[in-house]
């Protein structure tokens, strides 16, 4: 495989949601209901705070602390950090919370989101959501959990975040993982050179 300046470069590299694109999606769901209320809470937290599906779905009530702005996360092996959470996401989360969960649940159960049955949302129909706002909103590429914990990293990078703090967030346990989103970047930077440069 073909390398830059020593460096090997991914075989797969994740493809990120452009920010029009993010827009259109976080726009899709209906906030006249109750499941589009819980649907863009979900995607803003997952945009927001990258976490990965499983934590996302594994999150607890107990967990959200909105006087810190923060969640407490548990990642792989059972590995436990805090996740800051962006200003903007906060108000969706707190409306959530306040507002939306109480009328979703149906009996005691301490998992931040629910479906429809008032159980703990899983992991598939996470997925279902994405993919049903994916369609309404016209967007080509898939859209997963997945893609929205990748863009969130991707903006980080291209942002001049540090990507030690990019790692720390993602739950990574090697910078070698989150290295990836720096070769993303270098393509960017590599199709605007090519596009602008006389010689290319």
């Amino acid at each position: 495989m073909p390398t830059t300046s020593g460096i090997r470069l991914p075989k797969r590299l994740p493809k990120a949601l452009t920010p029009e694109m993010l827009e259109r999606l976080l726009a899709s769901p209906d906030l006249g209901t109750l499941q589009g209320q819980r649907d863009r809470a979900l995607m803003e937290v997952v945009y927001g705070t990258g976490l990965r599906v499983s934590e996302a779905m594994g999150l607890r009530v107990e967990e959200v602390h909105l006087e810190q702005a923060a969640f407490r996360v548990t990642g792989k092996r059972g590995k436990t950090r805090v996740v800051p959470i962006p200003r903007h996401t906060i108000p969706w989360i707190e409306k959530y919370l306040t507002e939306i969960r109480p009328q979703l649940v149906r009996r005691p159960v301490a998992s931040l989101f629910l479906g429809d049955r008032g159980g703990a949302l899983s992991r598939q129909s996470a997925y279902g959501i994405l993919e049903k706002h994916r369609r309404h909103a016209g967007i080509p590429q898939a859209v997963s959990p997945h893609t929205l914990r990748h863009t969130y990293a991707v903006h980080l990078v291209r942002g001049g975040a540090d990507l030690r703090v990019v790692q720390e967030l993602l739950g990574h346990a090697s910078i070698a993982t989150t290295q990836v989103y720096t070769q993303l970047d270098m393509e960017q930077v590599r199709a605007v050179y090519d596009r602008a440069h006389p010689r290319r």
